[in-house]
């Protein structure tokens, strides 16, 4: 069994692209589901954030069937392969590490992403695709982590995405505390944002949710307004900037919409553009939005040249970081192969009480019979010996045809006195 982990990210693929293969909500049960019953997949987690979906997993050649399976929820005219990375063994493991350590984001050290690998953890547990070599991996992660934030400065004046969209509002023609601010959901995105905007001194905070308590708890908390997302359409004129972030699976603003938004905003003599960021993947915003005039769209791809400042301070913390993540890499790797080879003797002796406890249950059904005790205790030693070589014998009868070298030299570690034909040969002849 080999750990793999596949995927894509803000790195490799454009958010067009990774929005076609982003699960969230009721659809993480069921790609689970499909995952796990991929023959090549013995244990599998799914991770799916705004800037990456990766897959890891523990199994025999899983990556190309992974590979095929994510293919299929990109568009049929991508070569999803193109954008594809693939980690094996160490390679897969120090990637998670990375990730979970906030040193392969979009905003370096960025804190959100350990709790949403936490939540994928927890996911794959809930619906039995985590298994306990998997399991190992991720708590590794986290415990690497935790420590790269406690030893370096990797997590000192923590920068999310939410922070470096707020940023880019204040440092561009639509400055927070002159503007309205429609912020369209209630996750911990959301929640950042209206944080960091009531620090920017925002004049006005209207928060629209699907769920209207959600939203409301929002408002009560930074001195906002709730609405339900169905009022969007009567309040989108007011906005003078719209942060979204929402985990729906289509847009949930579309051309038509704020072309009305702005005819509204022209009518009550505001000429005044409208900064539109999309935080979400799938995104919030239809692509089209973007074409229209006065209105200037942002993706969270936009974000990497708003944040590039913070990864240039964050060199150092990141190396030292990096040093700790090779160190916790070599760890989890002399553990985890002292572990498969604890599994692996396990599996051995499994098998061969499996085979003892059958054939000791016919010898005594034989003796039960009235069959000779003589015949049967031959017939049993015959019958276990058989049973037990038979698997090694095939094995490194094919190894010899192939020429596996490495599998017929550990054959003979694992037989060193193959030679001699007894015990007895070791002994001295009576003397005379």
């Amino acid at each position: 069994m080999t750990l793999i982990a596949l995927g894509l990210n803000h790195q490799t693929a454009p958010v067009a692209l990774r929005e076609r293969v982003a699960f969230a909500g009721d659809a993480f049960a069921p790609a689970l589901a499909a995952l796990r019953a991929l023959p090549q997949v013995d244990e599998v987690a799914l991770l799916s954030t705004c800037n990456r979906t990766e897959v890891y997993a523990i199994g025999d050649d899983a990556a190309p069937a992974i590979a095929e399976w994510l293919a299929t929820h990109a568009a049929e005219s991508t070569d999803l392969h193109a954008y594809l990375y693939r980690h094996g063994e160490s390679a897969a493991a120090r990637h998670l590490f990375r990730v979970a350590a906030g040193l392969d984001s979009l905003v370096l050290g960025e804190p959100q992403i350990l709790g949403q690998v936490k939540e994928a953890w927890s996911l794959a547990r809930e619906h039995g695709a985590m298994g306990p070599q998997l399991d190992r991996l991720f708590q590794q992660a986290f415990a690497t982590a935790k420590r790269a934030r406690s030893d370096t400065a990797i997590g000192a004046n923590p920068v999310s995405v939410a922070s470096a969209a707020v940023k880019l509002a204040r440092d561009s023609f639509a400055r927070p505390q002159d503007s309205t601010v429609l912020l369209i959901g209630a996750g911990e995105t959301i929640e950042l944002a209206a944080r960091h905007l009531v620090q920017a001194n925002v004049r006005r905070l209207l928060i629209a949710n699907r769920t209207l308590a959600h939203a409301q708890a929002l408002a009560t908390a930074h001195g906002g307004y709730a609405l339900a997302l169905d009022e969007l359409d009567r309040h989108l004129a007011e906005a003078d900037i719209v942060f979204s972030a929402t985990a729906s699976q289509t847009p949930i603003l579309h051309r038509a919409q704020v072309e009305a938004a702005l005819a509204a905003r022209r009518h009550r003599h505001n000429n005044k553009p409208v900064l539109l960021v999309d935080l979400a993947v799938p995104r919030d915003i239809a692509a089209d939005v973007a074409e229209l005039r006065d209105v200037f769209v942002y993706t969270i791809d936009d974000l990497h040249r708003a944040v590039e400042d913070n990864r240039r301070s964050r060199k150092d913390a990141a190396d030292a970081a990096e040093t700790i993540i090779d160190l916790q890499v070599a760890r989890y790797m002399e553990v985890a192969g002292a572990a498969f080879g604890m599994d692996g003797v396990r599996a051995v002796r499994a098998h061969g009480q499996r085979l003892s406890a059958d054939a000791l249950t016919r010898a005594k059904q034989q003796l039960a019979a009235g069959q000779s005790p003589d015949a049967v205790l031959d017939q049993l030693a015959h019958t276990l010996t058989n049973r037990l070589l038979h698997a090694p014998t095939v094995a490194v009868r094919d190894a010899a045809l192939r020429g596996d070298a490495e599998l017929l030299r550990a054959a003979a570690r694992m037989f060193p006195d193959h030679n001699d034909s007894s015990d007895d040969a070791a002994e001295p002849a009576p003397q005379a």
